[in-house]
């Protein structure tokens, strides 16, 4: 493989497969590298999520012609798909039903990104010289460019300062879960009947509050709590002119719980990293 030619994709969710589709139709080899058993492996994890956006904002053009040449039908544009349904209707075929097929290499986590034949202290005609892809028991890979697709999701936000964990998040982390669980479905037994903290006021914090309210309608001895910095801030609530009318209605939701009293709220201040 010639690295000239060749882009290095990490990941395979929307973004990675979007940009492999480019690299393809632009006459490059592009190598897609996900670290998961499977391409969409972050987005399965929140699969039981429905998205604010609808179909005609989640697909991308380029890989739309991929696909149409392999058969594929587009989705009603204007409804929002569920994580699940858009694996199984967009990325899963993309992976497999077109010619990224061949292009993709999963269980493949990049461990290190360097230029070749570069140490660190060495910067003459760095800028031309291939990057070297490593991995943990796997050969180097080498490309001329490198796209990183891996997103957030395995990387989370932690709840400190400065982007740092608080004294005790490291200690307790197998008590602490990121991202948004699958309260009433598969997460279900272990908040079922627990005093639960939601810290934050961002959408994912919004949609375990609202599944934990209604975790609480079946399960009473629920008890929420929601933890936000400063008190809880309008933007939390949205809007009727949210031009994502599922993202506006979200937060009309968490609204009404709250003036219900399900969901009783405290501030908090941030605790800066010791």
């Amino acid at each position: 493989m010639s690295p000239n030619k060749t882009v290095a994709i990490i990941g395979a969710g929307p973004v990675g497969l979007a940009a492999a589709a480019h690299a393809l139709e632009r006459g490059l080899t592009p190598v897609v590298l996900e670290a998961g058993p499977r391409s969409g492996h972050a987005v399965r994890q929140w699969s039981h999520v429905r998205m604010f956006s609808p179909w005609k904002y989640n697909v991308d053009s380029t890989a739309a012609r991929l696909l149409r040449s392999a058969g594929w039908i587009m989705p009603d544009a204007d409804r929002c798909p569920t994580g699940s349904e858009f694996v199984a209707h967009y990325l899963e075929p993309l992976a497999t039903r077109t010619p990224l097929a061949g292009h993709i290499r999963t269980g493949h986590k990049v461990a290190a990104v360097a230029r070749a034949g570069f140490d660190k202290v060495k910067s003459a005609g760095r800028d031309k010289a291939a990057f070297e892809l490593h991995f943990d028991g796997q050969p180097p890979i080498t490309a001329a460019a490198v796209i990183d697709a891996s997103g957030t999701w395995f990387t989370p936000n932690p709840a400190g300062a400065n982007g740092l964990p608080v004294p005790g998040e490291a200690r307790c982390g197998g008590r602490i879960v990121y991202g948004t669980p699958d309260l009433l479905g598969a997460a279900r037994v272990r908040y079922a009947g627990k005093t639960v903290a939601v810290l934050g006021s961002g959408h994912s914090a919004i949609g375990s509050l609202i599944d934990l309210a209604e975790l609480a309608r079946s399960v009473p001895a629920t008890r929420i709590i929601w933890i936000t910095r400063g008190g809880v801030p309008d933007k939390a609530f949205g809007s009727s002119n949210d031009q994502l009318a599922e993202r506006g209605a979200l937060g009309g939701k968490v609204a009404a719980l709250l003036a219900q009293g399900r969901i009783p709220s405290r501030s908090w201040t941030c605790i800066s990293p010791a």
